[in-house]
């Protein structure tokens, strides 16, 4: 059973959002994705429901420059509650393109070339979000069986005879060990890093100076011996998907 992808349109501009929404129905409908789509007028809107109501979301296209509150605000804002949500900016000023890498923004789109470059991107994120829905990993204990996101998964060390999961709800251990996970994963966008650390790339926004950034501020060390597949690997993953 598919499931319903929730998706947000912020602009304060009412024909921004009807052209935004008629790209988007012609790419969920191309696609054959089950989609809900909310608008909003302004980024209060947006921000209360999310922050204060816990609506979820896995894609919002975002205008930039609205009054009050801009995208870039409303980002920094959300990001801890929605960690995993792609956000598309929507601008006039090409000025905006950098900072928004650094939100690590999932694309970043022109107003002057908006249906070309707005398909583009939203068809890509949709490809993205149906990729990672449907897999999960399966956690079978003594008193418990649960299914993990693969999307809600950031790492994997090793700690002790365990294997401890960490995800963005908590940290979940099961007595096996990391290669023995790494190979129930059976998934590219989990790798060894080092000997005692599994990464998930969904979750990696850079790597500088032998650290692999992941969402949430978390920095994780890379062996030397790992290094350079790891850079390998996660050009591999983005290349195929962005």
């Amino acid at each position: 059973m598919k499931r319903l992808i929730r998706i947000a349109i912020c602009d304060d501009e009412p024909d921004s959002i009807l052209r935004n929404k008629e790209i988007l129905q012609a790419c969920t409908g191309r696609m054959k994705c089950i989609a809900d789509m909310i608008t909003y007028t302004n980024g209060e809107m947006l921000l209360s429901d999310i922050l204060e109501d816990n609506f979820f979301y896995d894609l919002i296209l975002l205008d930039i420059e609205m009054p009050n509150i801009s995208g870039m605000d409303i980002v920094q804002s959300i990001k801890p509650r929605l960690p995993n949500v792609r956000v598309i900016f929507i601008t006039s000023h090409i000025k905006y393109a950098i900072d928004s890498f650094e939100l690590s923004i999932f694309r970043y789109v022109p107003k002057d070339d908006l249906v070309k470059r707005l398909t583009y991107a939203v068809s890509d994120a949709l490809k993205l979000i149906m990729l990672e829905n449907h897999k999960n990993y399966l956690v079978v204990t003594a008193n418990r069986m649960e299914k993990v996101s693969f999307q809600d998964i950031l790492y994997i060390q090793r700690d002790g005879k365990n294997s401890a999961i960490t995800t963005f709800h908590g940290v979940i251990k099961v007595r096996k060990s990391l290669q023995n996970v790494l190979e129930e994963l059976d998934a590219e966008e989990f790798i060894f890093i080092e000997r005692g650390c599994i990464v998930n790339l969904i979750q990696v926004t850079q790597i500088k100076n032998s650290m692999i950034y992941l969402k949430n501020q978390i920095e994780l060390p890379i062996s030397r011996s790992h290094l350079q597949g790891v850079k390998v690997a996660l050009n591999s993953y983005w290349g195929k998907r962005i």
